[in-house]
């Protein structure tokens, strides 16, 4: 099938606004060459705030898509690699000092499939499904923009740490996440096609401004595992913890798309996720982790490290979800969405 779609990064986003200090250095840094960059206010920022990751975004998608009117060449600046250095080793500490490395990778997994209990039960896609609006839908997927229009994308950079078993089974999933070989199958374009759905804009970044420092975190969780060969690990976990929950997950999304009369297209997406990420699930548990600790059983706390702050973050930003839509009020940043 050709869908005739736009394709969302053929054009690389604007800079965003900054939201503090920290952000300020790093959105002038990329702005004018040269400009300083300091580290003062580092010790009083949040890790898991506005400003800090905001400048950690920004720098990362430097290796992704890049900025409008920003030089290529800025990837692999000495200045902003230190600047972003120390506020990834802020955002990691925290990170290591809030989750619990206390169990086996397989132990890990499987508290990802105990489901919630309860109508909703906390969960932001148990509400989605039974009470959600079509405009929670649309903040919701404006949000997961940030990460679906590069879906899997973080994730390719493991395959050179990898070998043997591990790394064949990488890759077979994401050939899967890739469309398969079919330019028209790639997840991030099937994405697109739900944002197209919905009334959204699907220009790449195009949401950012809208995004809170929570939505924000989890994707800069996955670049900051995928850029450091020490944490590969981590990555695979994080990984793991991906495709272990996408499929209960994206069924009820599905469902909720159905139910709001979001479009068919919104609804094929998490359909898509519904059966590849189900059979997804058993590869990367068994061949992918499994695979990596056969042939490097020290990296097993990494693995459980990244399946646990994968979670952290996802339960930080459905709480921020679930907080702001019971109350009637609007997730985003920005106020109401416009295409």
């Amino acid at each position: 099938m050709t869908t005739g779609r736009r394709e969302p990064r053929q054009f690389s986003p604007p800079l965003p606004l900054p939201r503090g200090p920290l952000s300020h250095g790093a959105v002038s840094a990329l702005r004018e060459r040269g400009s300083p960059l300091s580290l003062a206010s580092l010790a009083d920022s949040d890790p898991y705030g506005e400003d800090l990751q905001l400048a950690l975004y920004v720098l990362y998608e430097l290796h992704y898509q890049g900025f409008d009117g920003v030089d290529d060449d800025h990837e692999w600046d000495p200045a902003l690699l230190t600047f972003r250095r120390a506020l990834e080793d802020r955002f990691l500490d925290a990170l290591r000092a809030d989750v619990p490395v206390d169990a086996g990778a397989q132990e890990a997994l499987d508290e990802l499939q105990v489901e919630p209990v309860g109508d909703d039960g906390g969960s932001v896609t148990h509400f989605l499904r039974n009470q959600g609006e079509l405009r929670h839908l649309r903040e919701y997927a404006a949000l997961r923009s940030l990460y679906h229009l590069k879906e899997a994308d973080p994730h390719a950079w493991v395959i050179p740490r990898l070998h043997g078993r591990a790394k064949a089974a990488m890759v077979a999933v994401e050939f899967d996440e890739f469309g398969a070989g079919r330019a028209d199958e790639i997840h991030a374009g099937l994405f697109a096609d739900l944002m197209e759905d919905l009334g959204l804009n699907t220009a790449y970044g195009y949401y950012v401004e809208a995004a809170p420092a929570e939505m924000l975190a989890t994707v800069n969780l996955m670049s900051l595992l995928g850029l450091h060969r020490s944490l590969r690990g981590a990555l695979t976990g994080h990984f793991a913890a991906v495709e272990v929950t996408s499929s209960p997950g994206s069924r009820r999304l599905a469902e909720a798309m159905r139910r709001a009369g979001a479009g068919e297209a919104a609804a094929r997406f998490y359909d898509e996720h519904v059966v590849a990420d189900a059979v997804h699930e058993q590869v990367v548990r068994h061949d992918v982790i499994g695979g990596l600790l056969e042939s490097e059983p020290d990296l097993e706390a990494d693995v459980v490290f990244g399946i646990r702050a994968t979670g952290f973050l996802e339960d930080r930003l459905g709480a921020l979800l679930l907080k702001t839509w019971r109350g009637g009020d609007s997730a985003l940043r920005t106020g109401a969405l416009a295409a």
